[in-house]
């Protein structure tokens, strides 16, 4: 039966029909939440069923067993995993993740001092690439099947087939061996000159610009010939309206969902795929702290940048949802 109000004929409405932006985006948030909830515990277990044992690795292959159960009694490694899960998980919602088993320092202020570093080498290359991949996307477009169009897509192609490590090196070989115009290693430090430090980024930021452009601006491309072959699309143009201006005042706009959809999963791209890049160039951020702890089984290192790594990809995926449901309004109300 229908439920009704106190006046008695009007059935009671909810909260997805009085504000259904807000409901459409609580649901996005919950989601999400859940989603990193069981993120955590593929994270944790993963590193736990990681070869290897840090008590080994630590003590070395020489080690007694003794002294090896020694070490894992002092990390709490002989307690049930999922009251370790637990107590990690209350420790990491509180910000805290505990101590580096080889440091002896606090994993939360090790990482503050790199995430820093990772969070900068991944904005300066979006500034780069977004408005870059965007303006070459539509340029493709208005050229279409044309010789600026085709050289375009064979770049794009070319840089997308490529692995980031092989354009690293590429880099490296050319602008810092041969030409000597750029630094290596890309080593940063507080303190350091703003001139300095943008010089020792250019060839990791070249590297993320390269690999996340071509794949932005083949979408942003594909997204406007979609909207351009609109029946609304033929009335402007017939109304004698320029190639350019259709394609920037009527095309773009409307193509923005798909466009900023790409643009997120690529800027997320840029703050987890950093990993592989800070090792090449030897750059002192979360990626490279995360590899040097593998090496040697710092499970609470690990787990905690695979949690912030996590977080970060579930949160610009959530975000670019919603700006895709703000801007379509078929998305507010559905049917």
């Amino acid at each position: 039966m229908t439920q009704l109000t106190d006046a008695g004929d009007t059935p009671a409405r909810t909260l997805s029909d009085r504000f259904p932006l807000i409901a459409l985006v609580l649901q996005r948030l919950v989601l999400s939440l859940l989603l990193l909830l069981a993120v955590s515990v593929l994270i944790y277990g993963g590193v736990e069923a990681l070869p290897g044992d840090f008590a080994t690795t630590y003590l070395g292959q020489s080690a007694t067993p003794q002294a090896i159960a020694n070490i894992r009694a002092d990390l709490g490694l002989d307690r049930p995993i999922v009251a370790r899960y637990f107590e990690w998980l209350g420790g990491a919602v509180q910000g805290d993740f505990g101590t580096s088993w080889a440091s002896k320092n606090s994993v939360t202020e090790q990482i503050g001092k790199r995430l820093g570093n990772s969070l900068a080498l991944a904005a300066l290359a979006a500034a780069i690439s977004v408005p870059l991949a965007v303006g070459l996307g539509m340029l493709a477009v208005h050229f279409r099947n044309r010789m600026p169009d085709r050289i375009i897509n064979v770049i794009s192609l070319a840089a997308i087939s490529l692995p980031e490590f092989f354009i690293g090196y590429l880099l490296i070989l050319f602008f810092a061996i041969k030409f000597n115009i750029a630094t290596f290693p890309s080593t940063v430090h507080d303190g350091m000159a703003l001139a300095d430090r943008l010089k020792a980024m250019a060839l990791p930021t070249a590297t993320l610009v390269l690999v996340v452009l071509a794949h932005m601006m083949r979408m942003t491309r594909a997204a406007i010939l979609s909207v351009m072959s609109s029946a609304y699309m033929e009335t402007a143009e017939l109304k004698g309206l320029s190639a350019f201006r259709v394609i920037v005042r009527h095309a773009a706009p409307n193509a923005i969902a798909p466009i900023v959809n790409v643009v997120a999963l690529n800027l997320a791209y840029l703050v987890v795929g950093v990993v592989v890049v800070e090792v090449v160039f030897v750059y002192p951020g979360i990626g490279q702290y995360m590899v040097d702890a593998v090496t040697v089984r710092d499970m609470p290192v690990v787990q905690a940048c695979g949690l912030i790594f996590a977080t970060v990809y579930i949160f610009l995926n959530m975000l670019a949802d919603i700006i895709a449901i703000i801007a379509n309004p078929r998305l507010r109300h559905p049917r």
